[in-house]
């Protein structure tokens, strides 16, 4: 499994990439694999405010519906439109192929998120139950 030690991720399996006040999401390797063949991506609205945890899109595949949520609070900024018409992307490279950016508005709330040790530890004990 592939978890890029640049990037922190949640719970729920995304990623985030801090640029600045800028910060990139999408699904992680683990997300991408155990949901199968991406079939569908429904990207987030552009310039609307929403809060860490929040519900921000779906992803479907042949196997299942995920909620994708935003692990950050602010704005959003910028989708990823190529996902709309290929969301098979997402299973190609699930950390080139970011889902949206947000305008960060507290950098307090990335102090709640995993390092790549930590998300590698916590996805082994969900595969082992351990």
């Amino acid at each position: 499994m592939n978890i890029p030690a640049d990037l922190l991720y949640t719970k729920d399996h995304e990623w985030i990439r801090v640029e600045g006040d800028q910060c990139h999401i999408g699904i992680s390797d683990f997300a991408q694999s155990h949901l199968g063949d991406i079939v569908f991506v429904e990207l987030p609205e552009l310039d609307i405010e929403v809060g860490a945890g929040q519900a921000i899109g779906v992803i479907e595949s042949v196997k299942a519906v995920a909620t994708l949520f935003c692990p950050v609070g602010g704005t959003i900024v910028e989708i990823n439109e190529e996902l709309e018409s290929s969301p098979e992307l997402l299973n190609e490279d699930c950390y080139a192929n970011w889902i949206a950016v947000v305008e960060l508005n507290d950098k307090s709330e990335l102090e709640t998120l995993m390092e790549a040790s930590a998300y590698s530890e916590f996805c082994r004990q969900a595969e082992t139950g351990v």
